[in-house]
């Protein structure tokens, strides 16, 4: 492509004006918090969007506000064909840094930023902005308009999305640097459940008396505890010397209590498999304890439904799969049991074949017979957008000839931020082979693959827009 070299020689010339934008970008910890007026998501959020659009205006981007919800950045006059939709809220720090996680650091051992949102999704909403920039500063004509668009709850329901559309209209095309490279045309269904069941107090006999773990319902818990009291520290000793391979354990007593805390891997929920989930290996541990039998029979229930290893529901009987999508996942990633209440949640990604309504038919029957009600907090079915599409052709004949690679579209676990728009895919902004720790402790981004996304995404902005494209409309 012409316009390569130029863009190249841009984003190199202004490397280090976007790591400072990202790090700007970053030190605001723009996790949700309590809504407050004018503040739907917290004051974090909304404090990143402002900052966001800010800057934005400073490079001379036309910019909106749509019900303090998500932002709007315009490249130019036209009418807008094209959306690019990052978002700029983040999941919490969590468990596994080697630094501070709100502020940015490289390593020049590694080449690499590293941050919580470096990758997800503030690094490719920063490249998205430098994309804008290059296209109009080295004056590359456009027949179309292009909007970036800023959000602030995708990591918690999209519910901004759904805002912004029910008072402006989504452009006809849309990609989201939110998921991997080239393509990403089809996303599983995605359901989460909370789970929740109510137990009499016990005063006597070996008991848990609280439990916790997990800190977002989008994510393998790498953390889990539980507060055991008149139990055998020997025999506690003695399991978790069976802990499974990557599991560790910490004993230690507070308040006449045993405190057992075990420490897994965290990962993304859409891909398990690549976890240690510390909260399904602390109930294998827990149901082996001489628990008062309404205890054990609750814990037991819910082991057997979620055995550790176990990421593709098989133990429920729910496991299913196809060759376009894959295979079923489902994770128990939040718990908190106290004084007798327990509450969890599941997330649970199923291919194209899938049912919804039965999977959840068939998790509700097995749970409530043993006592735990169950109430579906979100339900988005399979997205596919065909790969045959002008717009998915056009996309991965940009990356094929950008990175000499061969391109085609891929099947995902759910999640991106486009599942709930027609026609809408994920472009970028994971290269494949790459680990960048989304959503885990040391998240990162290399430097070049950052100034790779932002070349990719102008490509892809002058294609399906500029003066020579063709008509995607």
């Amino acid at each position: 492509m012409e316009e390569s070299v130029a863009l190249r020689s841009y984003f190199q010339a202004h490397k280090q004006e976007m790591i400072d934008t990202l790090a700007a970008w970053v030190a605001v910890p723009s996790v949700r918090g309590d809504a407050k007026p004018g503040m739907p998501y917290g004051a974090e959020p909304a404090r990143m969007l402002k900052l966001a659009l800010e800057q934005c205006a400073a490079l001379g981007f036309q910019t909106e506000s749509v019900a303090n919800c998500m932002g709007s950045v315009e490249l130019n006059d036209l009418p807008a064909a094209l959306a690019v939709l990052c978002h700029l809220d983040v999941v919490p720090a969590g468990e596994g840094w080697s630094q501070d996680p709100f502020v940015l650091i490289y390593r020049q051992d590694t080449e690499r930023l590293y941050g919580r949102g470096a990758i997800d999704n503030k690094g490719p909403a920063v490249a998205a902005l430098y994309a804008m920039r290059a296209i109009r500063e080295l004056h590359i004509p456009m027949k179309h308009g292009v909007r970036l668009l800023l959000g602030t709850d995708e990591e918690n329901g999209s519910s901004d999305l759904t805002a912004y559309l029910q008072q402006r209209t989504m452009p006809p095309m849309v990609f989201t640097p939110d998921g991997d490279y080239p393509v990403i045309n089809i996303e599983k269904g995605m359901l989460r459940l909370t789970l929740t069941a109510d137990m009499k107090p016990v005063e006597s006999g070996c008991r848990v008396e609280a439990m916790e773990g997990g800190t977002v319902v989008n994510g393998v818990p790498a953390c889990a505890s539980a507060r055991i009291r008149d139990c055998s520290r020997q025999q506690l000793e003695s399991l978790c010397k069976q802990l499974p391979e990557g599991i560790r354990a910490d004993l230690s007593e507070t308040d006449g209590c045993c405190c057992v805390t075990l420490q897994g891997l965290s990962a993304h929920a859409s891909k398990p498999e690549l976890g240690k989930n510390a909260l399904t290996a602390l109930l294998d541990l827990l149901v082996q304890l001489p628990l008062p039998d309404e205890q054990h029979a609750l814990l037991n229930v819910l082991h057997a439904a979620y055995p550790y290893g176990d990421t593709d529901g098989t133990a429920l009987g729910i496991g299913c799969r196809d060759e376009k999508s894959g295979a079923l996942t489902h994770v128990l990633s939040l718990l908190t049991y106290q004084k007798g209440r327990l509450t969890a949640w599941v997330d649970l990604r199923y291919p194209l074949c899938g049912d919804g309504e039965a999977i959840i038919a068939r998790i509700t029957e097995v749970l409530q017979s043993g006592g735990i009600s169950t109430q579906l907090q979100m339900h988005h079915k399979p997205h596919e957008t065909p790969e045959s599409s002008p717009f998915v052709r056009t996309l991965l004949d940009v990356y094929a000839q950008s990175t000499g690679q061969q391109a085609h579209a891929l099947a995902i676990g759910g999640g991106t931020y486009v599942h709930d728009i027609p026609g809408g895919v994920a472009f970028g902004a994971e290269f494949p082979g790459e680990e960048n720790q989304m959503h885990g402790g040391d998240e990162s981004i290399r430097v070049e693959s950052f100034l790779k996304i932002a070349e990719l995404t102008a490509l892809a902005m002058i294609r399906l827009c500029g003066d020579a494209s063709e008509e995607m409309l």
